[in-house]
């Protein structure tokens, strides 16, 4: 067993997903799959990021992205997808976006904000999930569109909501719990 973290590349092109590779593969160990059917094989509970193309031969990878839900895994999910975001995003239980093409920079910048959220609790890493959705659609739709529609309303509530009840939590915290907390964080193992 390997203490370098797994990443499962999952892309149908064969050539983007041997790039992806070549750019992590010194620091990450790589698992690449072509097809929803080799992604749901090769993911098990050492993979701790997967990157994912929305479009797959077979099913999507929308679908693949539900079955590692179901499996009750907290591996960290980004769609790194040529389709641009909408409003089924949502819904969706995904991590992060990121719209191709994509560098080689955003792209390790990108697996390394995901490793560091491992360690979050599920509040916090479902508010840089939710937050995520908010800046993809932003980034795609003018704020007339944003404004009239009610599942971006309904995030931008729970992205509230969340951010107030975390905001309670972190003023519950004495001194020394935050120190402990910014350590941790910063050795990226959570602290016992």
């Amino acid at each position: 067993m390997t203490d370098r973290p797994t990443v499962l590349v999952v892309e149908d092109d064969r050539d983007l997903a041997d790039l992806y590779a070549a750019w992590l593969e010194g620091e990450h160990d790589v698992r690449i799959a072509n097809t929803a059917s080799e992604a749901l094989e090769e993911f098990d509970a050492e993979v701790d990021v997967v990157l994912l193309d929305r479009r797959l031969p077979e099913s999507s990878g929308d679908e693949v992205l539900s079955s590692i839900r179901e499996e009750g895994s907290d591996a960290q999910v980004a769609m790194v997808s040529a389709v641009d975001p909408d409003f089924d995003i949502i819904e969706m239980g995904f991590d992060a976006y990121l719209v191709k093409p994509v560098t080689r920079e955003e792209l390790m910048d990108l697996v390394s904000r995901l490793l560091a959220r491992r360690v979050y609790t599920v509040e916090v890493r479902e508010y840089f999930a939710l937050a995520s959705k908010r800046a993809a659609l932003e980034s795609r739709k003018d704020a007339e569109t944003l404004a009239e529609n009610e599942e971006y309303q309904r995030l931008l509530a729970d992205l509230e909501a969340l951010e107030s009840a975390l905001d309670e939590e972190m003023g519950s915290l004495s001194d020394e719990d935050v120190v402990a907390v910014f350590k941790s964080l910063s050795d990226g193992q959570p602290d016992d």
